[in-house]
């Protein structure tokens, strides 16, 4: 079983590449060109993550039952 902090880069790592085939006009997947606002918030959220040493969907993962790793 993956751990809380592996989980969170997996999860980190597809909503970025499902809001690029979403957001990106080139893409067969385009919706709108503002789903390149997810990255943006994704990104503010690992940049806040690595500097507070919090992160909220790590916090929702354990309260799910995942186990933490270090």
């Amino acid at each position: 079983m993956m751990t809380s902090w592996k989980l969170v880069r997996v999860i980190a790592g597809f909503f970025i590449l499902l809001s690029l085939a979403l957001g990106v006009p080139e893409s067969p997947l385009f919706v709108s060109k503002y789903w390149l606002f997810f990255i943006a918030f994704v990104g503010l959220n690992l940049l806040q993550s690595g500097l507070t040493n919090w992160c909220l969907m790590e916090s929702i993962l354990r309260k799910l039952g995942v186990p933490s790793g270090c």
